[in-house]
């Protein structure tokens, strides 16, 4: 039987790496979160004429979006380093650029993607060492931004 991909009988997608290109920089990570966003809830105090009780409506106040975190094996390139670089030295208007976030399954297939405007490194952090360990040293990306979307 052949798998669909319809939200009722398909199966979840995987995602086994995901490639993020922000301006000329790309670069392959094995974990990202904070792809959404979250209306702040305001509690508004309804009283009816003639009511003895008053109900509360929760309506939706201002959008926040996540901080989008990334984390990888170290490797020796330094772009994403350099780009943090702009923003220790200042530079934050010239580091604000959009990018672009693609899932890929275990074929390299393409399967989810999101887009992101003004987006700033707000932390860099390399592994934690230790010299009687084997891991992998994993390294972290943290970028603010001011709008995500999902367009694919």
């Amino acid at each position: 039987m052949a798998a669909t991909n319809d939200g009722l009988t398909g199966d979840p997608m995987i995602g086994a790496h995901f490639e993020v290109s922000v301006g000329a920089i790309t670069g392959y990570f094995t974990e990202v979160s904070g792809l959404g966003s979250e209306s702040e809830v305001v509690d508004h105090k309804i009283i009816a004429k003639g009511a003895k009780e008053s109900i509360i409506r929760k309506i939706p106040g201002r959008l926040k979006w996540g901080d989008i975190t990334l984390k990888r094996g170290i490797t020796k390139n330094l772009d994403f380093y350099n780009w943090r670089k702009q923003v220790e030295q200042g530079q934050v208007e010239a580091a604000r650029l959009d990018g672009t976030i693609i899932m890929y399954d275990q074929t390299m297939t393409a399967v989810a993607e999101w887009t992101f405007t003004k987006g700033w490194p707000s932390k860099i952090g390399g592994p934690s060492l230790s010299a009687d360990g084997n891991a992998v040293g994993i390294e972290d990306l943290t970028i603010v931004h001011e709008g995500i979307k999902r367009v694919k």
